[in-house]
């Protein structure tokens, strides 16, 4: 019997029933820490002072906990090895002959597309210019779901899920993510770390949500005045969905938006004044920047081998063939490329039922189901190589191959209960709504109102916006805030809920 994630008790916002599950285990966390994955972890990488303090009882004084939709919610606390226990042996096999068949398939896709349209989409075929341009459009699109294809296989082999080969892997991976202009092994090594740290609001390498504070010094105002302003208009949120999807994974890349800013931790001193921005030595692309530790500078550099080789090839392309045919044969599905990568891993993180963690109550196994699987239809589960029906699974063992995946989600849903999270209604078009849901709903996080002890850890997504929970209404700030920021939150005499 299908169930929900938790008990509804706010009306404003309709929460969405997940697959078939059993309550969780009652028995305490234990270690959660990335150790009890396969043998081989998502990057070669470390994190400096990775947290796996969730030995020992759980905390009990907890308090009210309540989601964005009002729903009750309740902190994991099953165990890494009840998730590895769970899935069937040969989910953990992989095959490199199998993953290769899927990069020539997706290769091939390409391939042919390009030939079809190359040939017969043409003055002589198709006298018509609308029609050639619509024509041509719609390839910019098929190539941009075909390119996704191919990306989702070289995170395959970020991650070693690909064969049991860190050669092929790499190779591979590098190959593949260079012709999309994706630095493979700086992606790579801040991709594992955000493995590592899923919703740890200090550690976590992309979609930190903003607190209160932030968002407040966003837009200019105190902490307290956001429970009084109008509402965010749609058209507001429109242009800021366009400028995200258009340009957040290269921003991403260049300036570590949306990842954490606390680099002054770095224990090799590298994050030492540096800051997330432009040219401020915190992107993908600097052996130096901080999101790397020296053992993989080279590395680096090497994926900036891959970016120019890629680029040398692109700019021969224009120069013999002109920019108006580079522009359509590869910009344009590129930027599709890139729309579906912000879109997918936004959506996998950002929603109103996902909670996230301070440093004293995140564990490994309660920040790995802080995350959603959602349904994007024939796209998803064939094109996308499954990547955005099983992201749960994938972030608590991300060696499992695509293939095996479904497979070994079914299998850990038992044990994770109302803890499995996931958005399938309304299939491929209830995947882009829940981009405008999220937009318009996923403001900033704070803690529930009536959180006490741990409870006070865990941060849920607010709005001005008047969906669901409204925030909580805070004391006008003791002393004005220096430019630039914004007023801690005061909560009244026990004001450590911040």
């Amino acid at each position: 019997m299908a169930t929900t994630t938790a008990r509804a008790q706010n009306p404003v916002l309709r929460r969405t029933v997940t697959s078939d599950s059993s309550p969780s285990s009652s028995n305490p966390s234990v270690s959660a820490s990335p150790a009890d994955t396969p043998t081989q972890s998502p990057s070669a990488s470390s994190l400096s002072s990775l947290d796996s303090s969730d030995d020992g009882p759980v905390k009990n004084a907890r308090g009210t906990l309540l989601d964005t939709y009002g729903n009750e919610f309740e902190i994991p606390d099953y165990t890494i090895k009840q998730i590895r226990d769970a899935i069937p042996a040969h989910c953990f096999q992989r095959s490199g002959a199998r993953g290769l068949a899927y990069v020539a398939r997706d290769i091939a896709s390409l391939a042919a597309t390009f030939y079809l349209f190359h040939a017969f989409v043409t003055p002589e075929t198709i006298p018509s210019t609308p029609v050639r341009a619509g024509l041509w459009a719609l390839y910019t699109f098929v190539q941009g779901l075909f390119g996704t294809g191919l990306w989702v296989l070289a995170h395959e082999c970020g991650h070693q899920a690909f064969s049991p080969s860190k050669t092929l892997n790499d190779t591979v991976g590098w190959i593949c993510h260079s012709a999309l202009l994706v630095p493979y092994f700086s992606w790579k090594i801040s991709h594992g770390k955000h493995h590592k740290a899923t919703g740890h609001m200090e550690r976590d390498m992309v979609f930190v949500p903003k607190t209160r504070d932030e968002y407040a010094s966003r837009i200019g105002k105190f902490a307290h005045e956001l429970t009084e302003l109008t509402e965010e208009t749609p058209i507001a949120t429109a242009l800021h969905m366009i400028v995200q999807q258009l340009g957040g994974w290269l921003v991403y890349l260049s300036t570590n938006v949306t990842g954490h800013n606390y680099h002054e931790r770095q224990a090799e001193g590298k994050g030492k004044g540096k800051r997330n921005g432009y040219f401020t030595g915190v992107n993908h692309f600097q052996p130096s920047s901080p999101l790397y530790e020296r053992k993989d500078e080279h590395l680096i550099l090497l994926s900036d081998l891959g970016l120019g080789i890629t680029g040398t090839i692109l700019f021969l392309i224009g120069k013999n063939f002109g920019f108006t045919n580079l522009l359509v044969w590869y910009i344009l599905p590129y930027l599709w490329v890139n729309h579906w990568l912000v879109a997918i891993t936004y959506l996998q993180h950002t929603d109103p039922t996902l909670p996230h963690y301070d440093a004293h109550t995140w564990t490994f196994a309660r920040g790995a189901a802080a995350t959603i699987d959602r349904e994007f239809g024939f796209i998803g589960r064939t094109l996308m190589h499954g990547i955005v029906e099983t992201h749960v699974l994938h972030h608590y063992i991300s060696t499992i191959p695509f293939y095996h995946a479904d497979e070994a989600s079914e299998a850990i849903k038992p044990v994770m209960g109302r803890h499995y999270r996931s958005n399938t209604e309304g299939g491929a078009l209830g995947f882009l709504k829940s981009m405008w849901t999220s937009a318009r709903v996923c403001q900033w996080v704070e803690p529930s109102i009536e959180a006490k002890g741990e409870g006070k850890g865990v941060f849920f997504f607010r709005n001005r916006n008047g969906r669901g929970v409204p925030p909580q209404v805070l004391s006008a700030p003791k002393v004005k805030p220096t430019a630039g920021s914004a007023a801690k939150m005061v909560i009244g005499p026990d004001s450590d809920a911040e």
